[in-house]
């Protein structure tokens, strides 16, 4: 793997690494004693910024999931409608996210974020015109929700591969929990926001899209203070492969990225397992519209306050593991995540009531959001810097995964009811979830020979 390089005081002490023109990088900030406090990687401004950025983005997004699956049910009715609505973000994602990665491997991550938020300001403004006058369809609601993926696409990869460049891989679990964490802070107030403003007859569908709007404007602000970040240095003795890869195709620097992530068994293991775990587990999200107005029989107010208190025990787990993030222990902790995860959904299934469901979806939030967050660690960690942006992009496709499968599982829903529906979820999480336990064991015996040999 490689590691970043860094220059060093007198007197021994690791200074941040430095561009072609000896100048810091935006990494300067704290030293490598603080990386286990809680907010470590906040002390960085560049970071903060960033940080900042990701809370207001990501509540407008969380605002308009929750407000397109009232749309999609008020039109509709049916499962099948959330699980197409879906389906188009899904796509759209699944092709960007692979050429946002080669962007974010050689433009600008800055301009590629800027160009990306200003788009999502604009499609979440377009609806809200279309709802305030009466001219809304659900074509419009699939224009909307293949947008959003495609400029899912284009910042994911662009913004976790900044972050290992503005806080250094010292601090990287720290700050890739504190970005899970702005995730789901804004997943507390975000969709009961909408759901609110949604029910107020002052606001409406109409009204909550605006306020998501002026809320992803903030974000696009933010985001012009951010420093222009370096491209990746090759690794030692490879300084031709920048050079090589720049003047590849895209789909060959694709290609070259996936090789070198299914060639690694630290790679390959955690992103396939995400795939399955997302797709099928975190569709709870989709489907909760379904659950809480077509099973217990309440409105749009109450999709939002249950998808709140989910959010506040993401906000738990995020809290809890950003000082352990970087620690030795982190495989076993995702795994006892992982499994949590698939129990909690398996108990959603068979929630008798809306209470009940409820404090269910607490221990949801809180295990979804600590794999996720783990998962991203793991991989960028052992990733070298030259494949930064593609590697996250295959990080990222297992949300692009969950919302293609959102269309075959809301049919699933139409045929069997929604609970069962989240049953099969449940255990499809827990048996990838027993596979990736398995060959971690098998892994760590192996590790202890060599050891001892």
């Amino acid at each position: 793997m490689t590691e970043s390089r860094a220059t060093t005081a007198p007197g021994g002490q690791a200074q941040p690494p430095a561009d072609s023109d000896g100048q810091i990088k935006a990494s300067s900030g704290p030293g490598p004693n603080d990386r286990t406090t809680t907010f470590a990687a906040l002390h960085v401004p560049a970071f903060r910024a960033l940080w900042l950025s990701g809370v207001f983005s990501f509540m407008s997004i969380q605002m308009q999931f929750l407000l397109r699956g009232l749309l999609a049910w008020d039109l509709t009715e049916s499962e099948g409608a959330l699980g197409i609505v879906f389906l188009f973000f899904g796509l759209t994602l699944a092709v960007s996210t692979l050429f946002g990665g080669v962007a974010a491997d050689r433009l600008s991550k800055r301009r590629l974020m800027l160009v990306g938020q200003f788009i999502l300001v604009l499609t979440a403004l377009g609806m809200g015109t279309a709802l305030a006058t009466g001219v809304i369809q659900f074509w419009m609601l699939l224009v909307s929700s293949a947008l959003q993926g495609l400029m899912f696409g284009l910042i994911g990869p662009a913004r976790i591969s900044m972050t290992t460049e503005l806080v250094g891989r010292e601090r990287l679990g720290n700050a890739i929990t504190l970005s899970s964490l702005s995730l789901s802070g804004s997943r507390v107030i975000a969709p009961s926001l909408a759901g609110i403003l949604a029910g107020i007859a002052l606001f409406g569908l109409a009204g909550a899209y605006f306020v998501s709007t002026a809320i992803a404007s903030l974000s696009f602000l933010l985001l012009l203070q951010l420093p222009e970040t370096h491209r990746p240095r090759a690794a030692e003795g490879d300084e031709s492969q920048i050079a090589r890869y720049s003047r590849a195709k895209p789909l060959a620097e694709i290609g070259e990225g996936v090789r070198y992530a299914m060639s690694r068994r630290e790679l390959r293991r955690p992103i396939l397992t995400s795939i399955v775990v997302i797709m099928f587990g975190f569709n709870y999200v989709a489907f909760m519209p379904a659950l809480v107005e077509g099973v217990f029989g309440y409105g749009d107010a109450y999709v939002g306050f249950i998808s709140g208190v989910a959010s506040v025990g993401a906000v738990i787990a995020s809290i809890l593991l950003a000082s352990r993030a970087d620690s030795s222990s982190v495989g076993t902790i995702l795994i006892g995540l992982g499994f949590g995860f698939g129990a909690s959904v398996i108990a959603l299934s068979w929630a008798p009531s809306y209470a009940v469901a409820m404090l269910i979806a607490v221990a949801v939030g809180a295990a979804s959001t600590g794999f996720i967050s783990l998962i991203q660690t793991i991989v960028m960690r052992s990733t070298d810097e030259a494949y930064q942006g593609r590697v996250q992009s295959l990080v990222q496709l297992p949300f692009a995964a969950f919302a293609i499968a959102a269309a075959p599982l809301g049919a699933l829903a139409e045929w069997v009811g929604v609970q069962r529906m989240f049953l099969t979820m449940g255990i499809a999480v827990t048996l990838a979830m027993a596979v990736y336990a398995m060959t971690h064991v098998g892994n760590s015996q192996r590790s202890q020979s060599v050891d001892v040999a």
